[in-house]
């Protein structure tokens, strides 16, 4: 059943609003924002992880739970001690990214961003290790 007056919007737009609400992260500005103390999140599907390589000092957090292990007030938490935390999240090229950023502010994690490109941008970047394949 659809919502009456809501207009659908399309995937485009979505990613859109969300890019205007977030910062977006340079791949050759993420060790300097590791650095400085903030989480990278890498949601990418272990697949993806064994097929092209770990983000150096990323926690791993699949995409269907992130909110709840982010989310400070969620008794299910597990890296979110409170809402200032810098928060990176990386997705594979940096559309779901995006997305799950977006998200987070939401829930008040105002310092929520993503890594441009994703994984395979920091990659081309010149900064990833070899991939473990």
């Amino acid at each position: 059943m659809e919502d009456e007056g809501v207009m659908p919007k399309s995937i485009d737009q979505l990613l859109a609003e969300a890019r205007a609400r977030i910062e977006r992260v340079e791949p050759g500005d993420l060790a300097a924002e590791q650095a400085a103390g903030a989480l990278v999140v890498d949601t990418r599907p272990s697949e993806q992880r064994e097929r092209d390589g770990d983000l150096p000092g990323a926690v791993c957090i699949d995409r269907n739970v992130l909110e709840w292990r982010l989310d400070p007030a969620s008794p299910d938490r597990i890296e979110a001690t409170g809402y200032d935390r810098r928060i990176i999240v990386v997705c594979n090229e940096g559309y779901s990214s995006s997305l799950a950023a977006a998200t987070l502010r939401e829930l008040g994690l105002h310092r929520a961003a993503d890594l441009a490109g994703g994984f395979q941008a920091w990659t081309r970047s010149g900064q990833a290790p070899q991939a473990l394949g």
